[in-house]
């Protein structure tokens, strides 16, 4: 805590801010920064645990006082020499919903239970790579991850079997002590439980006392078809288990597609460029193309230019809950023939000729191109 800037700056508000301005900062900031929107953001992490310690301070009317006397060093100092009022804030515990429970004041303005119980378990990204087409068809998928379970030998207690875990009988169970600094009375976390309200006397063998062991587990994740890159699908329930019997955390599975030899997607539509040559883009064809839904034939009508987009109405994707299907857009580029021999390189010299003899505009666009750059030059006289 020593590096930490001051609790007001943390939070964002001037140092004679209300307690409502106090709170609706405090509750901006932990929708941004709290974990469960966040998995597996360190940074995000340590933004919560920081600016929930510093609502913790400011939101106490007794605590922020003191803050405001004596600085935040000495408000550090105060909390070392058993005035503590700091403790406890590491653990970010619950959902989204623990974050208003906190800033309508639950844990120090009540005086009752203050407890917080079993702590719940982190969350766990996993990140699967799919092809185009098991992103657009769906899969399932079969991921191995190591983990912190529910320890088998004492069920997540702790506590050695046969034995149980007991109240703790420095705070009776409350999880908090109350001690007397002057004519200040301040709630201190237990530092018998460490704030659980339950102590374990015989601890667990196999998982030492803390309810869980590591291991490796295998899942079967069902992907969705229309899933996109960066989507998530949260498995709850399969995150790490939480210490001394808390709650499983969630398990989030990140999904990246790779790219296709063909397709390239933007949302619900692919895009594909179909090479055709000079011959059928001249005269006209009917070719035939792969879609993800299997082949199709497209006609290429005569004089087509290159740079030409054909839509393929709904052969695109179908987004995760979406109903309407994408569209495939191929995008037309004439190739020029290479390897010609001396007879058809001649034969394009007459049929060249050809061209300038009978005095029609075969080349529109070059014709367009070559007429914008005699005014281009026109002008700069």
């Amino acid at each position: 805590m020593a590096n930490k800037k001051d609790y007001y700056e943390i939070l964002g508000v001037a140092k004679n801010a209300s307690q409502d301005e106090i709170k609706k900062a405090y509750r901006k900031l932990a929708m941004k920064h709290h974990p469960d929107r966040n998995p597996g953001d360190k940074t995000a992490e340590a933004k919560f645990k920081e600016m929930k310690e510093a609502y913790e301070v400011l939101s106490d009317e007794k605590k922020r006082s003191i803050y405001d006397q004596v600085g935040h060093a000495g408000f550090e100092q105060f909390a070392a020499g058993g005035g503590q009022a700091g403790q406890g804030f590491s653990g970010f515990g619950g959902g989204l919903g623990d974050i208003f429970g906190s800033i309508f004041g639950e844990a120090f303005h009540g005086g009752g239970q203050a407890s917080q119980g079993p702590e719940r378990g982190s969350d766990l990204l996993y990140k699967v790579t799919l092809t185009l087409e098991e992103a657009v068809f769906g899969v399932k998928k079969q991921i191995k991850l190591t983990t912190l379970a529910a320890c088998d030998e004492c069920n997540g207690t702790g506590a050695k079997k046969g034995s149980s875990v007991e109240t703790c009988s420095t705070c009776n169970g409350q999880g908090v002590v109350f001690m007397q600094k002057g004519f200040f009375s301040l709630q201190q976390t237990c530092p018998n439980c460490h704030g659980r309200g339950k102590v374990i006397k015989d601890p667990c063998t196999k998982c030492h006392g803390q309810g869980r062991i590591r291991t490796e587990k295998t899942l079967s994740v069902t992907i969705p078809p229309g899933v996109d890159n960066g989507d998530r699908i949260r498995l709850a329930g399969e995150g790490e288990a939480g210490p001394f019997g808390g709650q499983t955390g969630d398990l989030y599975v990140e999904v990246h597609v790779n790219e296709h030899s063909i397709f390239a997607r933007r949302g619900r539509d692919l895009y594909c460029e179909l090479p055709i040559s000079f011959t059928a883009a001249a005269l006209g064809d009917e070719i035939e193309i792969p879609t993800l839904d299997g082949k199709v034939m497209l006609k290429i009508p005569a004089e087509t230019q290159s740079g030409k987009i054909f839509r393929l109405s709904g052969r695109g994707v179908t987004q995760v809950n979406g109903r309407s299907k994408g569209d495939l857009y191929c995008t037309v580029s004439v190739e020029t023939p290479i390897h010609l021999s001396s007879d058809q390189k001649n034969m394009l010299k007459k049929f060249a000729e050809s061209l300038e003899k009978d005095n029609k505009n075969h080349s529109p666009r070059a014709k367009t191109w070559f007429d914008g750059v005699k005014n281009f030059f026109e002008g700069l006289k």
